[in-house]
């Protein structure tokens, strides 16, 4: 048997080590790839925001004072003067989707929209599949009905058919404590109190801030019931996990709370809109 030479011990060993390198060098090349994948598979960044330029933002086309469409085709209201700000401090052009309340969390998770500003209530349910950043404004769920046949009481609507919107927090109040009411579901604030015009249902169910919006231009109806369950808060909401967004707009909604910018917000778009019972501390939170 012929002994292994030193030139060819040492050939071997540096092929060995350059094997070394190269494999080495590919994990790394695979790691950096794997970060890179995913931080494009996360649209919804602060950074990859600024890199496209433009916030998509999930609103409301037809609610009224908060996010609607007027008659010259512009989107206004309360939530659209808080969206465009934001885009202003993050220093892009602000992208609209219009939703519906029982669409807003598909929107996110489908990476369809950024942010969700469309009068989202904080829930414990909504909470497991979304974040929400600090809250903006309070409200709890009120009942409107005619005032020829006011409802006062919840008892009075015990076997009764209650018209509410899908994916509202009035929906799942009257499907978990109200059990005895038969509700009657809509896709739409549009369709919902057209419905309630039609008489299909004895009476309404929805955040009690836009009803008192709402009867104010239909002085045929009431809210009956100010408030029934406890109080909530409306808040803006990202994608599960999208830390990135979630810590900005925490940020941001301290720093325009503290410019006063919400009671602005309140005087320019909701107090219009509102009889002498709404009070700006009934819906600013400070």
């Amino acid at each position: 048997m012929k002994k292994f030479g030193f030139k060819k011990l040492a050939l071997f060993l540096g092929i060995a080590a350059s094997l070394t390198l190269v494999l080495s060098g590919c994990g790394s090349n695979s790691k950096s790839s794997k970060s890179a994948s995913q931080s494009s598979n996360n649209p919804s960044t602060v950074q990859q925001i600024k890199k496209r330029g433009t916030i998509r933002i999930a609103v409301f086309g037809d609610l009224p004072p908060y996010g609607w469409v007027n008659k010259q085709g512009q989107r206004v209201g309360y939530d659209l003067t808080l969206a465009r700000q934001i885009a202003k401090d993050l220093k892009v052009k602000p992208k609209f989707v219009q939703v519906n309340a029982n669409n807003r969390v598909d929107a996110l998770n489908s990476n369809k929209v950024d942010l969700v500003l469309a009068n989202f209530t904080v829930t414990p349910q909504r909470k497991q599949v979304i974040d929400f950043a600090s809250p903006y404004m309070k409200v709890s769920v009120g009942v409107v009905s005619p005032k020829s046949k006011a409802i006062t009481k919840a008892s009075q609507l015990q076997g009764k058919n209650l018209i509410v919107t899908k994916g509202t927090t009035a929906e799942n109040y009257f499907t978990s404590k109200q059990t005895g009411v038969n509700l009657l579901k809509f896709d739409s604030k549009t369709q919902q109190f057209n419905a309630l015009k039609n008489n299909r249902g004895v009476a309404l169910a929805d955040d009690n801030s836009y009803l008192y919006a709402w009867v104010k231009d239909q002085p045929k109806y009431t809210v009956g019931i100010k408030s029934i369950g406890p109080k909530q808060y409306i808040a803006p909401a990202v994608k599960k996990g999208n830390k990135s967004l979630l810590d900005w707009t925490n940020k941001d909604i301290k720093k325009l709370n503290n410019n006063g910018f919400f009671e602005k917000d309140y005087n320019s778009q909701l107090k219009p809109y509102f009889g002498k019972e709404v009070k700006p501390s009934d819906i600013v939170i400070k």
